[in-house]
């Protein structure tokens, strides 16, 4: 765990409320982050492009921890659906990056009571599990996602990709909207993990 600082000087007054200040905003800021130290939500661990014969696909590890009252909803039967966002973009020294790809999948996890199981839906198709844990495995490794034509490519150029993992909390019911946008304990949201490719 990183620890923060901040020096303050032993001057008088308005000085010395603003060396209290920003370690009261510190602290808050150090609260506000602890879901994420303590290994609750997503982190991606690799990705990469693989090309095929047409197109270009996308493989990724993710470590993936619920919160625990994204479980809770879950087991409830709120589907939870996660928005899976990849951007390949190449530099240009004189200009702003050109975007080359820029797509989105949507990712859906939902329990049904009467049969027990747990449904995981996206872009390959529905899969049932009986467990949890099961489920959660179709989160972790992302494979053969279709990102982009093979010929928009070229050898020898460097791109610069990029991949996150989110709650798509407008899918969420009305009432639990507020609560996870309000809530760290909804916190689950993955950092962009950035990946150099050179075809």
């Amino acid at each position: 765990m990183t620890a923060f600082s901040t020096r303050c000087s032993p001057s008088r007054g308005l000085e010395r409320l603003s060396c209290r200040l920003r370690a009261a905003l510190i602290a808050v800021c150090t609260l506000w982050l602890m879901p994420a130290w303590a290994g609750e939500g997503a982190t991606i661990k690799s990705a990469e492009l693989i090309p095929g014969e047409e197109w270009v696909y996308l493989y990724a590890d993710i470590d993936v921890t619920f919160p625990k009252a994204l479980e809770e909803a879950l087991n409830k039967g709120v589907s939870l659906n996660f928005m899976l966002e990849f951007e390949l973009t190449r530099p240009r020294w004189y200009w702003l990056d050109e975007t080359v790809a820029s797509v989105r999948q949507n990712l859906r996890l939902s329990y049904h009571a009467l049969t027990r199981q747990y449904q995981f839906s996206s872009n390959q198709g529905n899969r049932s599990y009986a467990s949890l844990a099961e489920a959660r495995e179709e989160l972790k490794h992302i494979t053969e996602w279709k990102v982009l034509d093979r010929s928009q490519l070229k050898k020898g150029v460097t791109y610069q990709g990029a991949l996150r993992l989110r709650l798509d909390v407008n899918q969420l019911p009305k009432p639990l909207q507020v609560e996870a946008l309000s809530s760290k304990d909804w916190s689950f949201n993955s950092d962009w993990y950035r990946f150099t490719v050179t075809p």
